[in-house]
């Protein structure tokens, strides 16, 4: 790191500190005793989601939150739990291979997640996502659900 005083190399960190995931470290140049800060942050790769259309959208944490949180509206679904569950789409999604996810990708992931934890969250989601256009849509849907759900209470 160069000093931004006399641009001399030999600077020394005098302290560290961590939070929010950026690095502040307070330096000072062993040349002219300046003192200066410096922040670090990882990069994370941009995640892109491919519409259907092949438009490219920057993954947004906040959209896929307010979809999860309108399934899971009226429902006994802790707001940790939903951010729990967002933190986990989002990981997985990066941990595919390539910077790109079809959007479909993300939908069925999403379902995946809310079966395992609401079934009427699910169903809520998977009435938009799939665009049921009628009731006998539903039904199946439901009737899909069912030995998933007379395995036991949910």
């Amino acid at each position: 790191m160069r000093c931004p005083y006399c641009h001399s190399r030999e600077t020394k960190v005098v302290d560290k500190r961590d939070a929010d995931g950026i690095t502040r470290r307070r330096r000072r140049c062993e040349h002219c005793q300046g003192r200066f800060t410096t922040y670090e942050r990882p990069e994370v790769a941009r995640l892109l989601i491919v519409k259907k259309d092949g438009r490219r959208e920057e993954f947004n944490r906040a959209k896929l939150r307010a979809g999860i949180e309108k399934a899971c509206a009226k429902r006994p679904v802790s707001a940790e739990t939903i951010e729990r569950l967002v933190d986990e789409i989002e990981l997985e999604l990066r941990r595919r291979e390539g910077l790109e996810v079809p959007n479909e990708v993300v939908g069925e992931l999403v379902m995946e997640k809310l079966r395992a934890l609401d079934k009427v969250a699910y169903i809520r989601f998977a009435s938009v996502y799939r665009k049921f256009s009628d009731v006998s849509s539903f039904e199946e849907e439901i009737r899909k659900l069912m030995p998933a759900t007379t395995a036991g209470p949910s």
